[in-house]
């Protein structure tokens, strides 16, 4: 029976926070951006909102992905 590789689901459990931080972030940046659409901050933050959101769906599938090698191990080729 195959045991849990602790360090990888450590490392697995702060991708997730880095990913709830981001998912947060940007639709928060996002949001400011439309209230603000007449400042000359506009693009720069909306293009941040925008950059933060992909990266949350990013690295959801990253944690989740880490998470699960380290429960169940790599998968085998053969």
């Amino acid at each position: 029976m195959r045991r849990t590789d602790k360090d990888l689901l450590v490392k697995g459990i702060k991708s997730f926070g880095f990913t709830v931080l981001a998912m947060f972030m940007g639709p928060f940046l996002i949001y400011q951006a439309f209230k603000n659409e007449g400042h000359p901050f506009y693009w720069p933050v909306l293009i941040l909102g925008i950059i933060c959101a992909i990266s949350a769906i990013y690295l959801g599938f990253r944690s989740v992905g880490i998470v699960m090698e380290a429960l169940f191990g790599k998968k085998n080729e053969n």
